[in-house]
């Protein structure tokens, strides 16, 4: 029987091509279902769904019921044709109850019980909805602080952290897909070593991504002399402490620490007492290589880039890194699928250019209309923490970013690991921003610029109306890249067949489609051929396959990370906000090459690292058989 709480939606185009993989998806988490949990929308009626809500966006600028029924053809056109999609609340809540269509949160955590609990509470509504939250712990006093309330004295930040992951798992069962945080901490806070260690325990806080904040001077000092004393901060009272390397890292307290007076102790008395900045350095290093965790922020470059700094400074990012926003800021993504403006037919020969076979022109046109798309939802959208609607409203922050990267790059014949792949993920990214931010400035003319516009860097330093205070960055796209069958993001392929983990404990097998094209032309293609690439990842040392083949089909543990690292920052040049990346490392590296890989992210610009260790945690969203 129908349930007849929803009016589906009629499609105006035709039928978008889906895979099989991209199918499973929609059915498991995106499409309307009745009351006995049976789908009752087809792909064609979901696209349409949310391009007509986003079309009703436009009554708002004065345009009427053809223009409206135009634009709806328009916006399901460019989801339909999966050349572009919006991330996925927006896929999931469009015309439906609740209606949210974000992603990206950034929530304040004060220092005061009621202020995180406030928190707590809005964080659960924003994940219900299927959104991602960041945080900073930068506020809350360290373990063993005064309360002056209750005369006692506070358990610290990592104790409240747990009660937000324990609250992820408690509406996980609900919600649309599975939660996902960003949790931060300054690299002075006193409890940093405490936050450094919290994610070595595999089981602990597994709904959680975590980041040390470090600033330009940390790095300066770091790289002028890691000998220097590290001193940490009490961000209620001020006062400064050093740390003593005796503590016991799960138990110490603010009491445990050196509290500095005047000027910190000679370095001679204090020879292999206390941490230095080379020894937490070292420390983090340690942790990431064991276990992926923490990544890095470095939080001075991600400020300077802040287009309203005189609303405050950014504290924070999106679970997955690529959108610093302000406390009470909400930001939409949504991706360009590269893959679509490549020429096939490619010899995978090695070229001095491939740009020829771009379809440039098409690219710009998808870019202006997802500007526009993007810049609808912020109407549309409906948030569910009131004190989001204000600041993300005035500042109207979208992020456009890419996916389908790698196999874009396979069908021009170029390998991921080299200078001119390198140059053309510049070369593509400064193509889109450019076009994006000239999207922005013609709908800022017709719509007029973002509110806060007027004391943002765009007014004054750059002297340009647009519409977005942030326009560009880009995404991880690990569920809408299923479903427009491509590579995610700017990642390389983590190999050409896998198995790829989904929600309830589902496993699907993923074939890269261009790999498999140009593996059935050349007559090599076979289901043994599949089960061989599935146990090894690779394709380097199957000599059937031609080395021109063999060349072009790098998979992520094929490529060395500094070129994971220069195809980062070679995006990140042309980005408004930040790049999700994993800079992946095969199971026997070692730290010394963490530590390298980390440095060598400060020193080409990227505003964050995260890197994955093969076989480091015992759960992987995609593996081998």
């Amino acid at each position: 029987m129908r349930d007849t709480r929803y009016e589906l939606t009629p499609s105006p185009g035709g039928a978008p091509k889906l895979s099989e993989n991209a199918l499973t998806v929609l059915q498991s988490r995106y499409l309307i279902k009745d009351q006995q949990g049976e789908c009752i929308e087809t792909p064609a009626q979901l696209f349409s769904r949310v391009a007509l809500l986003v079309a009703q966006a436009e009554i708002k600028y004065g345009a009427g019921s053809s223009e409206i029924k135009e634009w709806h053809k328009k916006f399901y056109d460019l989801m339909a044709s999966l050349k572009f999609l919006p991330n996925s609340p927006a896929l999931m809540n469009a015309n439906r109850p609740g209606g949210m269509l974000s992603a990206c949160f950034v929530l304040p955590i004060e220092d005061s019980i009621e202020e995180i609990f406030e928190t707590i509470k809005q964080a659960a509504l924003i994940q219900k909805a299927g959104g991602g939250t960041g945080f900073s712990f930068d506020k809350l006093r360290p373990t063993g602080d005064r309360v002056a309330s209750s005369g006692g004295t506070t358990s610290g930040p990592i104790s409240f952290w747990r009660v937000f992951s324990e609250t992820t798992n408690a509406i996980q069962q609900g919600a649309f897909r599975r939660g996902a945080n960003m949790g931060m901490m300054s690299v002075g806070h006193p409890d940093i070593l405490k936050f450094l260690h919290a994610k070595q325990n595999l089981k602990a806080f597994t709904n959680f991504n975590i980041s040390v904040k470090i600033t330009d001077d940390w790095m300066r000092t770091l790289l002028k002399s890691g000998a220097t004393l590290h001193i940490v901060k009490n961000p209620r009272t001020q006062q400064r402490y050093l740390l003593p390397r005796r503590l016991d890292i799960t138990s110490y307290t603010i009491n445990d620490l050196y509290k500095l007076t005047g000027k910190s102790p000679s370095a001679s008395k204090a020879k292999g007492k206390f941490y230095t900045v080379g020894d937490i350095w070292k420390t983090l290093v340690k942790c990431a290589h064991k276990t992926g965790e923490p990544g890095v922020v470095f939080i001075d470059r991600i400020n300077r880039d802040n287009p309203t700094p005189s609303l405050g400074r950014i504290e924070a990012t999106n679970p997955c890194g690529e959108q610093p926003l302000l406390p009470f800021e909400a930001c939409t993504l949504g991706s360009i699928n590269l893959a679509k403006f490549a020429a096939r037919g490619s010899n995978h020969e090695s070229r001095t250019t491939n740009h020829t076979n771009m379809d440039w022109q098409g690219l710009a046109e998808t870019v202006k209309l997802a500007v526009r798309f993007l810049d609808n939802i912020v109407d549309v959208c409906n948030y569910p923490v009131r004190n989001t609607v204000r600041l993300t409203q005035a500042n109207r922050k979208i992020g456009l970013g890419v996916m389908g990267f790698a196999d874009c790059l396979f069908m021009l014949g170029i390998p991921y690991n080299s200078q001119q792949g390198v140059e053309f993920g510049a070369t593509v990214m400064s193509f889109i921003n450019k076009n994006a931010r000239q999207a922005s400035s013609e709908l800022a003319d017709l719509r007029g610029p973002f509110p806060n516009w007027n004391d943002s860097i765009w007014r004054t330093q750059k002297s340009k109306k647009v519409r977005n205070a942030s326009i560009t960055c880009v995404a991880p796209t690990g569920t809408i890249s299923i479903i427009a069958d491509c590579s995610n993001g700017i990642e390389p392929a983590y190999s050409l067949v896998f198995l790829r983990h989904i929600l309830a404990e589902a496993r699907m097998l993923q074939v890269n489609p261009v790999f498999k094209q140009v593996a059935q032309k050349a007559g090599f293609y076979s289901k043994k051929l599949e089960k061989q690439i599935v146990k090894t990842g690779s394709i380097q040392k199957i000599s059937q396959i031609p080395a021109k083949i063999r060349k072009i089909f790098k998979c992520a543990h094929d490529i060395e990370p500094q070129w994971h690292i220069s195809m980062q920052a070679a995006f990140q040049q042309h980005c408004d906000a930040a790049v999700s990346k994993t800079i992946n490392f095969n199971e026997n590296a070692t730290a010394a090459a963490v530590d390298k890989a980390y440095r060598l992210a400060y020193q080409l610009g990227c505003k964050g690292i995260t890197i994955y260790r093969r076989h480091s945690r015992l759960r992987e969203p995609m593996s081998l058989y």
